[in-house]
C-alpha cells in the first residue's frame, strides 16, 4: 500500500516547476505587451501635443510657417529624440474665412524587440489663422 501511494505522488513531482515556468512566461509576455502599448500611446500623444503647439505658435502675429515647423521639431526632439522629428510638414488648409495652419508629423512607431508594431504614426495639429 505504501509503495502505490508513493508512485502516485511521484508522478506529480516537478509539475510545480513546469507550472511556474509556463505561467511566468505568459505573465512576462502580458506585462511586456502592456509596456509596449504604453510606449506607443506616449509617443503618439507627445507627437499630437507637439504638432498642436507648433501650429498655435505659428499663428502668432509675428510668426510664420517656418517658425511653426521649427517649434514642432524642437518640441519633438527634446521629448522623444531627433529620429521622431524627421518628417514635419507645415501648410495652410481651408478657404475663405476658415483658414487654418496645419502641422503634420509622420514618425516611426517605437518597437520593443520583434513583438512591437511596425509602421508609422501620422498626426496633425491645427490652429486658426488670424484674418
Amino acid at each position: 500500500m505504501h509503495g502505490s501511494g508513493t508512485a502516485r505522488g511521484g508522478g506529480e513531482a516537478g509539475s510545480a516547476a513546469v507550472d511556474f515556468v509556463l505561467i511566468g512566461a505568459v505573465a512576462v509576455l502580458m506585462c511586456m505587451s502592456i509596456v509596449q502599448l504604453a510606449l506607443v500611446l506616449h509617443v503618439r500623444n507627445t507627437l499630437i501635443d507637439a504638432a498642436g503647439s507648433g501650429a498655435r505658435y505659428g499663428t502668432l502675429a509675428d510668426r510664420n510657417l517656418e517658425d511653426a515647423k521649427a517649434r514642432t521639431v524642437s518640441l519633438i526632439t527634446s521629448s522623444l529624440g531627433p529620429a521622431y522629428a524627421r518628417e514635419v510638414a507645415v501648410g495652410t488648409v481651408g478657404s475663405g474665412g476658415a483658414r487654418m495652419l496645419q502641422v503634420s508629423v509622420a514618425a516611426p512607431l517605437p518597437t520593443f524587440g520583434l513583438l512591437g508594431p511596425a509602421g508609422m504614426v501620422r498626426v496633425e495639429g491645427h490652429a486658426p489663422l488670424p484674418r
